[in-house]
């Protein structure tokens, strides 16, 4: 019989990171373990406000479903019994982990993939010109940058790190914080500064202004893209969808939505919620080299899971089993 267990853990961030719908000092997560004997796997999820989730909600939906993961309760079967969100994604990827290890064998290879080091963006939180050009000095020397605007003062704020990280690659991320009145005007700056990506620059109920926008710099879809349903209304609107674990409900659906993302002619970017290494290992199997990663959750942190990801800097090192798969 499979046991389950269910907890909520705190991890201090190194630095509080702000959005433009607020700020942090802690990566609060959802951890769901297994138990089949001495065999056990965990995953890991981070519960998302933006979609009405909450810790002690995704807790309690997770926890509904003991007495069918005592039952036998699969892994396929969860994808029905479950909506994408959170608490799918914690117990799938506790699934995932647990059947590798009871296989003796990796994820990576159970789903055919071969684990490469990857590149991930480091994300500069929102703050004032003055201290986002500081933070933008000392991340510098990274290859990629995932700078968050979202606020008035925009395009001060992309002067300021420019200043400071003239050769970078920067990506922005407005997280729905710009409106119909200065889309034009901000892309034509972002443009200006030689930006690579915009990152959900509207709401995702305004995304049908996208139709008749044309941008100047390529668009990211994020909190408009979900799973596989979510892809259909998203074709001439962007170039580049973000797929994030939390959102997919797990690792079988954003592989599942990465490989239709693809068909489709999308360009992938594989994201995560500010978490840890538990978090991000299985995430790291959905990213390709060609894909754009933005898996920094555990160089946010003060302090991540040991043991965890090895970081060279912004090279992810493929995880170890003992991390997690």
């Amino acid at each position: 019989m499979t046991n389950l267990i269910c907890s909520i853990e705190s991890w201090p961030l190194a630095a509080a990171f702000a959005i433009s719908r607020g700020a942090k000092t802690e990566a609060m997560v959802v951890v769901a373990t297994l138990r089949d004997g001495e065999t056990i796997g965990r995953g890991e999820c981070v519960p998302y406000a933006r979609y009405g989730e909450t810790l002690d909600g995704v807790v309690s939906t997770i926890e509904k479903l003991r007495p069918e993961i005592e039952r036998g309760l699969s892994r396929t079967d969860l994808q029905l019994a479950l909506p994408p969100g959170a608490a799918r994604n914690a117990l799938d990827c506790a699934f995932w982990d647990l059947e590798a290890k009871k296989s003796g064998k990796r994820v990576s290879d159970l789903v055919g993939l071969t684990p490469t080091p990857l590149t991930t963006a480091f994300s500069l939180s929102l703050d004032t010109p003055d201290k986002m050009r500081a933070a933008a000095a000392q991340a510098a020397s990274r290859p990629l940058l995932k700078i968050k605007l979202g606020g008035e003062g925009d395009e001060e704020r992309i002067a300021a790190i420019r200043e400071v990280a003239p050769n970078t690659k920067l990506i922005v991320d407005a997280n729905e914080g710009w409106t119909r009145d200065n889309l034009e005007k901000n892309s034509n700056t972002m443009a200006a500064y030689n930006v690579t990506l915009i990152e959900q620059p509207l709401p995702a109920g305004d995304d049908d202004l996208l139709r008749t926008f044309d941008s100047p710099v390529p668009l990211c879809a994020d909190e408009s893209c979900h799973g596989i349903a979510s892809l259909g209304p998203l074709v001439g609107l962007y170039d580049t969808v973000n797929i994030k674990l939390d959102k997919t409900g797990g690792l079988t659906e954003a592989l599942a939505t990465a490989r239709a993302a693809r068909d489709i002619g999308f360009e992938i970017m594989v994201g995560c919620m500010v978490g840890t290494s538990l978090g991000m290992a299985p995430a790291m199997l959905v990213a390709q080299p060609k894909d754009l990663v933005d898996l920094d959750g555990p160089l946010l942190l003060k302090q991540d899971r040991e043991p965890g990801i090895i970081f060279n800097d912004s090279e992810m090192q493929p995880a170890s089993g003992d991390v997690w798969g």
